[in-house]
């Protein structure tokens, strides 16, 4: 295992993973998990969400891209940041919409839009409907989040993905430990 972690270490470094999708999915659990793993920095993608931006969501409120769009901008420039100082970074965040990704490939100067080859990959955490709304309506009661499983829907109508983005696609349904090392095996097959 030391060398397969060395491998993983050596590999992620300058570049930043994306461990996306929606509320519920992981993103965070796993996240923190894989910049662990990789001696890497995690970011919560939902602590740079403005207050009104999080008023929205407590209030059952989607997002639209007018809310979305300066939160991303944030996250694109933080981990611009963490490239440039060579570091390896984890984000755990929603990126549901193609144009929502191109924002954060271009933490990678050199990225040309449309390109989808730059530093900033990405990881989606599928998982199915059900599993979500429990592990959402369990967040709820024990108040450690401001997403309500009521606005899961939105977010799951909002997902879009395409295969010509490369974009690795893991189950996360599974126990986390099972979701990283699917992820892990991705990464390096």
């Amino acid at each position: 295992m030391y060398t397969e972690v060395n491998f993983y270490r050596k590999m992620a470094s300058d570049t930043a993973i994306v461990v996306m999708g929606v509320s519920g999915a992981g993103k965070s659990t796993i996240g923190g998990m894989l910049a662990k793993l990789l001696n890497g920095c995690f970011i919560d993608a939902d602590d740079y969400h403005p207050q009104s931006n999080k008023d929205k969501m407590k209030n059952g409120v989607p997002l639209t891209d007018d809310d979305r769009i300066p939160w991303l901008e944030t996250l694109r420039d933080t981990l611009r940041m963490r490239l440039v100082n060579g570091e390896t970074v984890i984000l755990g965040c929603s990126a549901l919409k193609e144009s929502y990704r191109e924002i954060l490939r271009h933490a990678d100067a050199r990225y040309v839009r449309g390109s989808y080859m730059c530093s900033v990959k990405f990881v989606l955490l599928e998982v199915g409907a059900e599993v979500l709304v429990a592990r959402l309506e369990k967040r709820a009661a024990d108040g450690q989040h401001f997403m309500p499983a009521k606005l899961l829907q939105s977010q799951l109508d909002l997902l879009q993905v395409d295969e010509s983005e490369g974009i690795l696609r893991v189950d996360a349904s599974q126990d986390p430990q099972t979701t990283l090392k699917n992820i892990l095996t991705l990464i390096h097959p």
